[in-house]
C-alpha cells in the first residue's frame, strides 16, 4: 500500500509487542551462541548483497517514494512508512553507531551515551547520495570488527532491547539487522510494483 499521507503509526522507539521481544530475545541468544565473528560477517555480507540487488532492481526515480508496509517481525511500527533511501541511511546510522560503540569496547571504553531506537530513525528528504554512504558504513563497520583482538569484551553497552552487551553482542546483532531491513525493503519493493501497476 503506497499513502502520501502520514499514517497513524506507534511513535519512534515503542519498542516490539511483548511476546515478539521476548522470541527475538531467545532467538538472539542462540544466534550470539553459535555465531563467531567470521559467520556474522559471513551473514552481513549475503544480506548486504541481497540488500544490493534489491536497491539496484528498483527505478532510481522510486527509490525516495515511502511505502506504508504489513509490519515484518523485528521492525518497530514507526518504521513502516519509509523509502527505499531512508532504509538504506537507517541502516548507514545504524552502522556508524555499531562502529563507535564496537571500537570503545574493544578499547576497554564505555560509549558515551545511551542506545536509543528513537535516535536512528532516517531523514525523510534523503536522496540518492544515501547509496555511497550505505556502501561505505558497510566497509567500515567490516574493518572494524576484523581488527586483532577478542570481541569478547569485559566491558558492555546496553541495547534498549537486548541488554548488555559485549562487542560480539554488538556484532552479531549487526548481522540480524541487516537481515530485518532486507525484508522491510523487500515489502517496499512489492509495494512500489504493485502502484506501478497499468502506469
Amino acid at each position: 500500500m503506497t499513502e502520501n499521507l502520514m499514517p497513524p503509526l506507534a511513535p519512534p522507539g515503542a519498542g516490539l509487542p511483548l511476546v515478539e521481544l521476548q522470541i527475538a530475545r531467545m532467538l538472539f541468544a542462540l544466534r550470539r551462541w553459535t555465531h563467531g565473528r567470521d559467520a556474522v560477517n559471513t551473514d552481513f555480507s549475503r544480506e548486504r548483497n541481497r540488500i544490493g540487488e534489491l536497491v539496484r532492481a528498483c527505478p532510481e526515480d522510486a527509490r525516495g517514494q515511502r511505502v506504508l508496509i504489513r509490519r515484518p517481525p523485528g521492525l518497530e511500527d514507526s518504521s513502516r512508512h519509509w523509502s527505499i533511501w531512508m532504509t538504506l541511511d537507517h541502516l548507514r546510522i545504524v552502522h556508524r553507531g555499531f562502529i563507535r560503540i564496537i571500537g570503545a569496547l574493544t578499547e576497554g571504553l564505555m560509549p558515551e551515551g545511551v542506545a536509543s531506537t528513537a535516535a536512528v530513525k532516517p531523514d525523510p528528504r534523503v536522496g540518492a547520495a544515501v547509496e555511497e554512504a550505505y556502501e561505505r558504513s558497510c566497509d567500515d563497520l567490516l574493518v572494524a570488527v576484523r581488527k586483532p583482538g577478542t570481541l569478547r569484551t569485559a566491558l558492555r553497552f546496553a541495547h534498549p532491547w537486548f541488554g548488555p552487551l559485549d562487542a560480539a553482542g554488538w556484532h552479531t546483532l549487526s548481522a540480524g539487522h541487516m537481515r530485518i531491513h532486507r525484508v522491510q525493503m523487500e515489502r517496499i519493493r512489492d509495494g512500489l510494483q504493485g502502484s506501478r501497476v497499468g502506469v
